[in-house]
């Protein structure tokens, strides 16, 4: 019988932890580091594949994602080695999509021809902005002109290319976003990755926010229009909502993402990655030991994981409907049903249908436009018992 997360399919995350700046807004595992001993790093990752692939062996390999920090700072030899080990250790799909984000700023054409021959075949780029005053004010230490070039080169590089834009920035109003919408749509790019400026703890912006000093923020209505202009833009210009923040030209979409999204199984290796792993049978929450140098001496040991816990059913059905509710296909309701061991219906589920925020069509539970820009009072009114 067939195992869930086969529903998904199965994945590999890669995390490089270190960046030449640390962006203000930013909340991920990445820190800035003097020097790097990029073979004492390479010999860590390859080891962890190994402990990880003697776990999942015959599975086959679907996409492999690079992700940081900026993973466009590693030795191309680092990222070849691990995709040659990758393809002794699994069985691959014959079309194998692999991964690498990068920053206009860490590039040249020179490295990213390297990078595509060690195995790299799409690049995910953190553009940000296309003006330079809001790259400055978002820590960013490339250029417009620099994205541009770093841009096209990629496009030249490899077969698919993707960029992500934050919007809702400060002073940005409704039509300087739509005019800068207009000009990444014309860059003939296949995906994109559209995501609105969120203030975390923790981050130099968060700390600006406590003390009053990060100002023109925009309000919830205008925050609302941008998210609504960013829909209707982008898929009358053949660049569907596949999922709530991305669009992607039909084909295009990102399978590793889709992987998380569509609640299959991936393993994760480098500092903080998070798994979500299968085992004779259950399923596991997996995190790694968060600091660099912590994972670092960890993972020469052979115990680079923090956490292995396993997830019970209803937990497993809880987080099936967290991520594919995002998603424009929805969720299997027989697979929640198989999960969670109840259908989901009820009260709750008739009122969200009344309002016309969610359908139910073919078994699939599907969160409509209007509802997308709510999904978060959704997801709460489908998972309060």
């Amino acid at each position: 019988m067939a195992e869930d997360w086969q529903n998904g399919g199965f994945g590999l995350y890669i995390h490089w932890p270190f960046c030449q700046a640390k962006c203000p807004y930013c909340d991920f595992n990445s820190h800035v580091a003097r020097e790097i001993d990029h073979a004492r790093w390479l010999s860590a990752y390859l080891s962890e594949l190994d402990r990880v692939a003697a776990e999942t062996q015959g599975r086959v390999l679907n996409t492999v994602f690079f992700g940081g920090g900026t993973p466009s700072l590693m030795k191309p030899e680092t990222v070849a080695e691990i995709m040659a080990r990758c393809r002794r250790l699994w069985p691959t799909s014959n079309d194998m999509e692999i991964t690498l984000e990068a920053n206009p700023g860490s590039v040249d054409a020179g490295k990213f021809m390297a990078f595509g021959q060690g195995g790299i075949n799409r690049v995910s780029m953190g553009i940000q902005a296309l003006n330079d005053r809001d790259l400055q004010r978002l820590g960013r230490t490339h250029t417009v002109q620099e994205a541009r070039t770093a841009f096209d080169i990629a496009r030249h590089t490899f077969d698919r290319v993707s960029f992500d834009l934050i919007y809702a920035r400060q002073d940005q109003s409704l039509d300087a976003w739509t005019s800068e919408l207009n000009e990444a749509l014309s860059m003939a790019v296949d995906h994109l990755s559209l995501y609105q400026l969120t203030v975390e703890n923790g981050t130099a912006f968060g700390d600006r926010y406590a003390r009053g000093k990060l100002r023109g923020l925009p309000g919830e209505d205008l925050a609302a229009d941008m998210y609504e202009r960013t829909q209707n833009f982008c898929s009358s210009r053949g660049k569907l909502p596949y999922e709530i923040s991305n669009f992607a030209t039909p084909g295009s979409e990102s399978r590793h993402n889709l992987i998380y999204w569509r609640y299959g199984d991936y393993a994760g290796i480098g500092p903080g990655a998070h798994a979500r792993l299968t085992l004779a049978g259950q399923r596991y929450a997996i995190e790694n030991w968060r600091a660099p140098a912590k994972w670092l001496n960890q993972a020469e040991r052979g115990n680079a994981e923090s956490l292995r816990e396993p997830i019970d059913f209803n937990s497993q059905a809880t987080e099936l409907l967290l991520m594919g509710l995002r998603l424009g296909e929805g969720v299997d309701l027989r697979r929640y049903q198989s999960l969670s061991g109840h259908k989901l219906a009820g009260p709750r589920v008739d009122k969200l249908l009344e309002h016309g925020l969610i359908c139910i069509e073919n078994q699939r539970l599907v969160v409509n436009p209007a509802g997308r820009i709510l999904l978060n009072s959704v997801l709460t009114e489908l998972l309060v018992e």
